[in-house]
């Protein structure tokens, strides 16, 4: 019987300790914008494009010599 109040003491240990682990996120922000992330990739970044044609044209000029 012992075993079991024991066992039971645990889980409310380990339960309160992802309770405050997840009160601890939403306090420091990590899920206050949910909808950016999964949009990101459809938004037209110019620099990063950029970037991405200088390098496969460097390295067209490599392959090409």
């Amino acid at each position: 019987m012992s075993v079991i109040i024991i066992l039971v003491l645990i889980g409310v240990v380990v339960a309160g300790g992802f309770l405050v682990a997840f009160i601890w996120a939403v306090k420091s922000g990590q899920y206050d914008d949910i909808q950016s992330p999964a949009v990101r990739i459809l938004y037209d970044n110019k620099e990063f494009s950029e970037n991405v044609t200088e390098s496969t044209t460097e390295e067209d000029k490599i392959d090409n010599n």
